[in-house]
This record gives C-alpha cells, structure tokens and sequence, in this order.
C-alpha cells in the first residue's frame, strides 16, 4: 500500500510545479466534462468531450482563453465541411483527399492555430460515418462541452500565477553566469593553458541553452498574468522580468566573448601569464565585483514583482559601483603595459569593451529606461488595438477633472 500512495502524496506536495498543476487540473477538467456530455449527448461513450478538455487546459488561463476558442473553431469548421461533403459526394479517395485539403486551407483562415490538422481530422471523422448529420452535430456538442468545462474550469479555480517559477529560474541562470565569472577571476592572474580557456568557452556558450529554457518560463509567467484577477500589476511584472532577463541575456553573450579573448590570448601566451601580477589583480577584483553584480542584479528584478526591493537596489548599487573602479584601475594597468610590451594589445582593448558593455547592460539608469520605453510601448499598442476604448476612458477622464 504504501509504494502507491507515496507516489501520490509527493504529487500533490508539488501541486505548485506548472507540470504538476496541469496534470491534476487537465485530468479534474475531463472527468467532468465527461460526466456532462453524458447527459446531453446522444453518444453511448461521448469521449470528444474529455479530449477537447484535455486539450483546452492549460497552465494559465489566457492560454486556455486561447486553446478554447481555437479549438472549437477548427471542430465547428471541420464538422461544416463534412456536411457539405457529405449532400455533394459520398466517400471516395479523390474526396478524402479533396476535403482534406479544403480542410487545411480554411483551417488556416479560422485562426485554427495549432489546431489546423484538427479541422481535417473532424471532417473525415464525420464524413467517415453513416449518419453524417447525427454524429456532425454530437461532435459539435461534445466540443463545445469540453471547451466550456475547461475554460469554466480555469476561470472558476484560477490557475496560480508561474513569476515565482520564473524568478528562479532567472536566479539560476544568473548563479551559472556568477560562477563562470568567479572561475575567471581565479584563472586570469596566472598562467592559463589553452584548455582550461577553452572549457570556460564551452561553458559559457552553454548559457546560450539556459537562456533558451530561461524564456519558456518566463512566457509561461507572462501568460499567467494575462486576464489573472489575482493579479493587480500584471503589466509592471511582465515588464520588470522581461528587460531583466533581456539584460542577462546580452551579458551572457558578451560573456562568451569575453571567454573567447582570453582564449585567444591563452593561445598566445601559453609558457606566460597572461597579464602582469599587478593587472591580474586588478581583472580578478573586476570578475568578482562582476560576479556579486550579476547575482545581486537577478535579486532586484524578482525581488520588484513580490516584495520591498531597496535591500537588493542598495546591495547591487554598491556591487556596480566597486566593478566600475576596478575597472577604471585595469584600465590604466593594461595601458601601461601595452605600453611596455605591445603584443596582442587589440584582445586587451576588446577584453576592457567587454567589461563596459556588461557594465552598461547591467546600469541601473539604462534599466529605468527601458521600463519607461517598454510600459509606453504596451500602452501605445493598446491605444492603437482599442481606439474606442481608449476614448472612453479619455472622456470619463477630463469629465472627473471637469468636476
């Protein structure tokens, strides 16, 4: 007993994971619809209904707005076409093949989405059967049931909002990057065989796929937001964790190429340091400033969408000013010493626009910028999508300043 309800207790604790969540509402959603299209449809086994709500309940509920619209418009246009098929043709290869393809097109004009192979597979459903105008209707309805029960059933029990999930797995890709940058600061005082410069390489080209897997979970956040009446700001969160992540991104890649000059240098330098004692000082405080930096910067951006932020501001304020100094210090070293030997001087002026660059994808004014530019854009386009509505609100505006 006990091997089987193991299983189920550890489920239900990770009733929070999106993974999770979805399975045990997707499989709530089915069974009633289910239970509902029993007693409405004629079908024996109305199995139509706990598809389509299989397939409409999604993690968030503006993804299930959308599944459910999609869904029953590739179902409504199949089920037509079969119909009409159906009082001109009876069912030959050169029908199936016609309606199939007339399916797919109108699929496309019905804004079918993902859902477009659905629209031929309901029209060759229902032309398949006898009673085509019978089994048209009842696959209609059940549809309809599954849609409905799953989009009631994510506006009744609104699915959790996914920032949480997606503030950590920004924080993780910002631990990944700080370690990278820490393993830096260690190697960059003393002599660097070209093999260990190549792993920090590698490594840092793998954040590309991190970023990658950082995004889905952040759309996934975004969505949640959507139409969510738990949430009050949804636009100010969506924004705050897109230009962070944004930021994180172009650091990461600048990152890779800071990897790639001290690689490049490695291969030039393989019986001597690759800087002076005195410089590589200087770089490892400015790797490890950078460091803190990244990490603390992570901190801000989740921090803002749940709580009191000025603990994590003040922590990566202080982490941004020491990298800058640090920075400004190696500058003069790395002067002084293509000075003293010019050799592969380029790679030492590319490693110091590097550090800038991250520098300045990290400023905390350029980050106030752009939540300015992008919460004008949002409203710019909503202006434009919703004129009337926009008037409106104008209108009701000057009549209580009026007042």
């Amino acid at each position: 007993m006990p091997e089987f309800t193991d299983p189920l207790v550890h489920l239900v604790r990770r009733r929070r994971e999106p993974a999770v969540a979805q399975t045990l509402r997707s499989t709530a959603a089915a069974v009633i619809s289910y239970v509902v299209a029993l007693h409405l449809s004629s079908e024996p086994a109305p199995l139509t209904a706990p598809l389509t709500a299989l397939l409409v309940v999604q993690v968030t509920l503006y993804t299930t707005l959308v599944t459910g619209v999609r869904r029953v418009n590739s179902v409504v246009a199949g089920v037509l076409l079969a119909i009409g098929f159906s009082a001109l043709v009876g069912l030959t290869w050169w029908s199936l093949g016609l309606i199939i393809l007339a399916a797919l097109v109108v699929g496309r004009f019905v804004k079918a989405g993902e859902f477009v192979p659905e629209v031929a597979i309901s029209a060759m459903l229902v032309l398949g059967v006898t009673r085509v105008s019978a089994t048209a209707w009842d696959r209609v309805l059940e549809t309809l049931i599954g849609a409905g029960v799953g989009m009631l059933f994510n506006v009744l029990f609104v699915p959790p909002v996914w920032v949480e999930s997606a503030g950590e797995a920004i924080e993780e890709l910002a631990a990944r990057m700080r370690k990278l940058l820490l393993d830096l600061a260690e190697e960059v005082g003393g002599h660097t065989p070209v093999a260990r410069a190549a792993a920090r390489l590698h490594e840092a080209r793998r954040l590309d796929h991190d970023i990658v897997q950082v995004d889905a979970s952040l759309r996934q956040a975004e969505d949640s937001l959507r139409f969510n009446p738990r949430v009050k700001e949804g636009l100010l969160s969506r924004v705050a964790l897109r230009t962070g992540l944004d930021a994180l991104e172009i650091s990461a890649v600048v990152l890779r190429v800071v990897c790639r000059s001290l690689t490049d240098l490695a291969k030039e330098r393989t019986e001597e340091h690759l800087f002076e004692p005195e410089t590589g000082i200087a770089l490892r405080d400015v790797f490890e400033h950078l460091a803190r930096a990244v990490e603390s910067f992570a901190v801000l951006i989740t921090t803002q969408v749940r709580a009191n932020a000025e603990e994590a501001e003040n922590r990566f304020a202080a982490e941004l000013a020491a990298a800058r100094a640090s920075r400004d210090r190696v500058a003069l070293l790395l002067l002084a010493q293509v000075r003293r030997d010019p050799r592969q001087w380029q790679l030492h002026g590319a490693l110091l626009a590097e550090v800038d660059r991250i520098l300045d994808e990290l400023d905390v004014e350029k980050r106030s910028q752009r939540l300015v530019e992008e919460l004008d854009r949002h409203s710019r386009e909503r202006r434009e999508r919703h004129p009337l509505l926009t008037r409106l609100q104008r209108g009701l505006r000057l009549r209580e300043s009026a007042d």
